[in-house]
């Protein structure tokens, strides 16, 4: 089969590699489309992981071959793949902290080489855990693939919008209008909340206006906070979400989110960037930072029915396709968007 092996930092080579061999436990998928991440970007751009590997990991597809133990499957059956499921045994799975389990950390979905999701080749295989434990969602007859492919990315956001709590009448800022950020804006619209958001790109700006923003700035703006504070009946909103890795932004969520609020970093920073605060600032106005990091199993099957039953309009995220063969051009785009960049969706030619 075709894949695109990481060989090293900014190396992508689109090369023949043996389809995976499946274990009496284990399902082989063939990858119909898989989404292009900003944490498969981080991978490729980064010294992180030793090469050779195969990521991506927002995959759907369909099933081609079952392990002789598995029960509750079809050949031909089409799902979305969750590459990676907790152990719900350890003390993280028990404080619901799924995420730092070393299980859901180490066992993935795999195209071949060290297991790194696997998404960027023509069939991906799903090891016995996930298979067990819930990683295959079956994809109802009238949702695309296209949509499908939107259920991981989603869980991720739904986390974080139900770490900081968000609620009817309130106010979120969100930080960021690209494909996260219009994300965040249309969860936190569907869920009775008011959203604010910020951008550098003009037309970002228009689109968080028309996937429900109630109000959307250049954060270059320097009358944002008193501009905020105007919708905000002069308190500041009730919590901000980053969705863009930026110092600036940081200070700017201080300057705009009520006394009492919360700040909660969704996109991850350079390592090297520190930001110095004085912690008087969250001792005398009490706002809550937090953190919040990959998917939730607990709202696995909420995110499905978000996305199946179209209560967000994902497509309208979706900008550009690239086949995969011309994976390393789209993470060029990705990097150095285009004002109307915003998902992009890779295809195996297997699937054309």
């Amino acid at each position: 089969m075709k894949a695109q092996v990481f060989r090293g930092v900014n190396q992508l080579s689109y090369e023949e590699v043996p389809t995976p061999e499946i274990a009496p436990d284990e399902v082989l998928v063939q990858v119909k489309v898989v989404g292009l991440c900003q944490s498969d970007i981080k991978k490729i751009r980064y010294p992180l992981y030793q090469p050779p590997r195969i990521f991506g990991h927002e995959t759907a597809g369909v099933i081609t071959s079952i392990g002789s133990e598995v029960t509750g499957w079809q050949i031909g059956q089409r799902v979305v793949v969750m590459h990676h499921i907790p152990c719900m045994r350890c003390d993280y799975c028990l404080n619901d902290n799924f995420s730092m389990c070393d299980v859901y950390k180490n066992i993935t979905t795999t195209a071949g080489f060290t297991p790194s999701g696997g998404g960027f080749a023509d069939y991906v295989k799903v090891p016995g855990h996930i298979v067990r434990s819930g990683g295959l969602i079956p994809i109802p007859d009238n949702v695309s693939f296209e949509q499908a492919s939107f259920v991981e990315p989603t869980n991720c956001c739904l986390k974080a919008v139900k770490k900081a709590q968000v609620a009817p009448g309130q106010t979120v800022l969100i930080t960021g209008a690209g494909p996260i950020g219009l994300m965040f804006i249309m969860l936190v619209k569907y869920f009775g909340a008011r959203a604010i958001a910020t951008d550098l790109i003009p037309s970002r700006i228009e689109k968080a206006l028309s996937v429900g923003a109630e109000a959307a700035f250049d954060p270059r703006d320097p009358d944002l906070s008193t501009k905020i504070k105007a919708l905000t009946s002069g308190l500041g909103v009730d919590t901000t979400l980053l969705a863009v890795p930026s110092d600036k932004a940081f200070f700017q969520a201080l300057d705009c989110t009520r006394r009492g609020g919360k700040i909660l970093f969704f996109a991850e920073f350079p390592d090297e960037v520190e930001i110095p605060i004085n912690p008087n600032i969250l001792y005398r106005r009490e706002i809550d930072l937090m953190g919040s990091y990959s998917s939730s199993y607990r709202i696995q099957n909420l995110a499905a029915d978000i996305v199946f039953n179209q209560r967000i309009d994902v497509e309208t995220l979706i900008s550009d396709r690239y086949p995969l063969q011309h994976l390393a051009a789209a993470v060029e785009q990705a990097i150095a968007p285009t004002p109307e960049t915003y998902k992009i969706l890779i295809y195996p030619q297997t699937a054309e």
